[in-house]
């Protein structure tokens, strides 16, 4: 399953850290690659702040477990832009909010943005930069996954996971 790519620097946005505590899915593997040391998670304060702020409102249980994951997953710190910068490249995407995370990524120089926000995976402007990539994408192009293996966790609850059994 696991391609691990130590090397490789990968950018996620609040969508797929709030996905991957809130649901064992696609987001969540990602993410248990990112603690098993198959790839450089890289993310900014930015990033991080938005997760908390998200897991509050929609899975507030979660909260510990994304402090555990930040602790466990060793992750490289990508500074946020100014507001000038924002401001500055507000081309890259549709939505303002979505500025921050691209020139994070930009800025940052990783390999890959993983998102769920068709903002960032559309957006022509910042994907000629930086590949942006659906977490069940990155797994499959990045990390071998298979056909079998992407759809056998596409509706997955935790209850399906051994250690929740």
């Amino acid at each position: 399953m696991a391609s691990p790519a130590p090397n490789l620097r990968v950018l996620v946005d609040a969508n797929v850290l709030v996905a991957g505590l809130g649901w064992p899915r696609w987001a969540y593997a990602l993410l248990q690659h990112a603690v098993a040391g198959d790839f450089q998670l890289v993310l900014s304060p930015y990033v991080i702040e938005e997760a908390r702020r998200h897991l509050a409102r929609l899975v507030p249980d979660a909260l510990p477990d994304f402090e555990e994951f930040l602790r466990l997953s060793e992750v490289e710190a990508a500074p946020d832009p100014t507001p000038a910068e924002v401001a500055a490249h507000a081309y890259l995407v549709r939505d303002p909010k979505d500025v921050p995370v691209a020139l994070a990524a930009l800025q940052a120089q990783v390999d890959v943005l993983v998102s769920n926000d068709k903002d960032l995976t559309e957006s022509e402007a910042l994907q000629t930069q930086v590949p942006v990539l659906l977490p069940a994408v990155f797994l499959r192009d990045l990390m071998s996954w298979t056909s079998e293996e992407l759809e056998a966790i596409r509706h997955r609850t935790w209850q399906g996971l051994p250690e929740h059994q």
